[in-house]
């Protein structure tokens, strides 16, 4: 074997376990990250969204965990800023 081509492997070797140990860590276990890499890879893709266009609207559940509703409804044209995360 070409010695190019034998450390080319064994460099993307050591790349392809450096990630997925990375992944491990940061999902919590081997199997955990997994399930993040199969759940996340057939639903990314890049949108249209262009700078200055309006946000896809979409439905909330309230705080009281009934009742629904739209962005649209809340905003009226006025700037949104949605916060994703844990404040516990």
């Amino acid at each position: 074997m070409h010695p190019i081509l034998k450390w080319s492997l064994i460099t993307v070797g050591v790349l392809v376990l450096a990630a997925s140990v990375g992944l491990s860590i940061m999902a919590g276990s081997p199997k955990d990250a997994f399930g993040m890499v199969r759940y996340a890879l057939p639903h990314m893709h890049r949108g249209n969204l262009q700078v200055g266009s309006d946000a896809p609207d979409a439905t909330l559940v309230s705080l009281d965990g009934a009742t629904r509703f739209h962005l649209r409804e809340r905003t009226q044209g006025k700037p949104l800023v949605l916060v994703f995360g844990s404040f516990t």
